[in-house]
């Protein structure tokens, strides 16, 4: 409040408000709300770290789950969402499900070569904005980190990343009425999903685990890594000593992985990959949320295995589907 009794409120995009600041003035419903360029979805959610939190164009809370976030000092409401703006968890997505290296990123591309297709900020760039940054403050590069932090995310939302997802409002002007999604993961999400957002459609995309670290080797992503991966011995006993990799990798894929060290391939490299994907099947579990998915009623699910498909395969499968 001013020297002449007037409130402001900062309007976070992607938030909703939080009181006092510097930035441009608009008047709305009787309070003056200023715009805020950057994201921040649930709290607690202070103003120090506002400049930092990564973006999310043309998408914001709903006014339900700002409230939910228990944000310190809230201002009155700002009234019901604009004409153009609808719930996602309202449209009719199309939702990508699958881990890492099972194709979803060259499937993506292949999809926007065929046309038509509004993709919405992807898993990586919402778990940063809801669910990283919330929590730390910072970005996260490390692999397991990450994984470990989304599981604490988790712990208190069920729905993981469907349900962070749906929350969100969307800018129907931007994105259209039936956007894609990559993407969600596991058993639970997937559930989720199904079940709170009756008009979602999905389409799993699988690949056997040692294909995913050949895949991982290939894409020479620096989002790919985890911290403390040099080898002391060798690659086959670095391997054989990780936690539950022979529940998840039979002897002769790890044989076959093994084989893969060489002048263009460190170990360190192979035994990073083979991490990740072992970090990622303790959190999700692709093959119970492929079986949940056929399990839908007819139209609402399709599987394809992209070892069996190429990319521009599941594009011309998916975009027939859709």
């Amino acid at each position: 409040m001013d020297d002449n009794g007037k409130s402001y409120g900062l309007r976070v995009k992607g938030v909703g408000n939080i009181w006092k600041s510097e930035e441009s003035e608009k008047e709305k419903n009787g309070f003056r709300w200023l715009d805020h360029p950057r994201l921040c979805l649930s709290g607690p959610c202070t103003l120090s770290g506002v400049s930092d939190s990564p973006s999310l164009p043309h998408l914001r809370a709903d006014t339900a789950s700002i409230n939910a976030a228990r944000l310190s000092a809230a201002p009155p409401e700002p009234g019901e969402r604009l004409q153009h703006e609808r719930a996602l968890g309202e449209l009719p997505l199309t939702v990508l499900v699958g881990v890492t290296g099972v194709g979803k990123s060259t499937a993506l591309e292949a999809l926007r070569e065929l046309g038509g297709q509004r993709v919405l900020p992807n898993r990586r760039e919402v778990t940063d904005a809801v669910m990283i940054w919330p929590q730390v403050g910072r970005a996260v590069t490390d692999r397991e980190e990450r994984f470990a932090l989304t599981a604490q995310y988790r712990a208190a939302h069920p729905g993981g990343m469907a349900q962070a997802l749906g929350s969100l409002l969307a800018d129907t002007r931007h994105w259209g009425l039936s956007p894609l999604f990559d993407g969600l993961r596991g058993l639970d999400e997937v559930r989720h999903a199904a079940q709170r957002f009756p008009a979602w459609r999905f389409v799993a995309l699988g690949a056997p685990d040692a294909v995913r670290v050949r895949r991982l080797l290939g894409r020479a992503d620096r989002f790919d890594q985890v911290a403390g991966t040099a080898t002391g011995g060798t690659l086959r006993a670095e391997l054989d000593g990780l936690a539950g990799v022979s529940g998840v990798f039979s002897p002769a894929e790890l044989d076959g992985l093994t084989a893969l060290e060489g002048p263009e391939c460190a170990a360190a490299e192979v035994l990073a990959k083979v991490r990740i994907v072992l970090s990622e099947r303790r959190q999700y579990d692709p093959a119970a949320a492929e079986e949940f998915l056929r399990g839908l009623t007819p139209g609402r699910a399709l599987v394809l295995d992209t070892v069996a498909l190429n990319p521009a395969q599941v594009a011309r499968a998916v975009q027939e589907w859709a």
